[in-house]
């Protein structure tokens, strides 16, 4: 057994393999239906047997626990998963994934939230078949919900935004025709027609910012000639913004579009050729056609649609 701080938890070499990866999934994307994680931990099975007696496991253990979640109009029960404390300190003690202060309780599995993050989780795990059906990367843990990155100097006490928070980012490797590959790193935003647009447009706004933001230390040295983003500390490029609309007919969703796009032309941070590439697409359409299909409407410059990438890129 592993002492930890809310008292004795089993220790790792006497999980199974198959719960040792099964943990840092729900560590890291926090709430999970069984679809989910049968199509990314068992794919090849009809059905979730061997799954469901893991997660049963796990949960007799302390270790991972769940709640109910009615859909459809015939109101059937979907079973979705989340982490203990517990498990949360086991997935820390293996340091397989970054650890996050963050906590799920049993409250916030059951409240309107579920239907966020699950959106979120569904968008990582498309990803993820499209990357199998491809011969591309794209893995369970290579999408991470909710980092923070700071936009400006001081804090976030007085309601001011000082940190940009992305629903996701996530990180695909793209093997090209001439056999090399690409790594394409995407901050993702979900939206459900739930949010006014004007307030996803202040989000973009927040995009562009981060792209040009130096800490003070940065600014200091720019006299020297050192000056220096704060993304190239975290990223090689900077990330594109992919923005996917779900949750209303697909006219209504065309509205957002081009009502986003408008409001995307005249704010003064966003330019076509700054360094921000930002695109929407919708749920269904990445689904159904994959992220390198055109299905993605730029939200600067000519509205042709294009992929993710959303420009041509030359490989290396």
């Amino acid at each position: 057994m592993t002492l930890t701080k809310h008292g004795p938890a089993p220790a790792a070499s006497s999980i199974s393999r198959f719960g040792q990866r099964l943990l840092p999934l729900l560590y890291q994307h926090r709430l999970m239906s069984t679809g989910h994680l049968h199509r990314l931990l068992t794919p090849h099975t009809r059905r979730p047997v061997y799954l469901l007696r893991q997660l049963g496991v796990l949960r007799e253990a302390g270790l991972v626990d769940r709640v109910d979640r009615r859909t459809g109009k015939m109101g059937r029960c979907q079973q979705l998963w989340y982490i203990t404390p517990w498990g949360c300190e086991l997935v820390e003690l293996s340091r397989e994934v970054t650890a996050r202060p963050y906590r799920i309780s049993p409250r916030a599995a059951a409240s309107q939230l579920q239907e966020h993050t699950l959106a979120v989780v569904e968008t990582g795990v498309v990803f993820t078949e499209w990357a199998a059906r491809l011969g591309d990367e794209c893995g369970p843990l290579d999408w991470e919900p909710e980092l923070a990155h700071r936009v400006r100097e001081g804090d976030n006490r007085m309601g001011d935004d000082a940190f940009l928070v992305p629903d996701a980012v996530l990180r695909y490797t793209r093997a090209t025709d001439e056999g090399r590959r690409q790594m394409l790193t995407l901050f993702v935003e979900i939206d459900r027609a739930t949010m006014q647009v004007s307030r996803l447009a202040q989000k973009l706004s927040t995009y562009a910012r981060y792209a040009t933001y130096t800490p003070a230390q940065g600014r200091r040295r720019q006299a020297r000639g050192a000056v220096r983003e704060a993304w190239r500390d975290r990223y090689p490029a900077f990330p594109r913004l992919l923005i996917i609309f779900s949750g209303a007919a697909p006219a209504a969703l065309a509205r957002r579009t081009r009502d986003l796009r408008a409001l995307a032309a005249v704010d003064p941070r966003l330019s076509p050729d700054g360094p921000l590439r930002a695109g929407v697409t919708t749920s269904e359409l990445l689904y159904e056609q994959g992220p390198f299909a055109p299905i993605v409407t730029p939200l600067l410059g000519p509205p042709e649609p294009t992929n993710v990438l959303l420009t041509p890129f030359s490989t290396a």
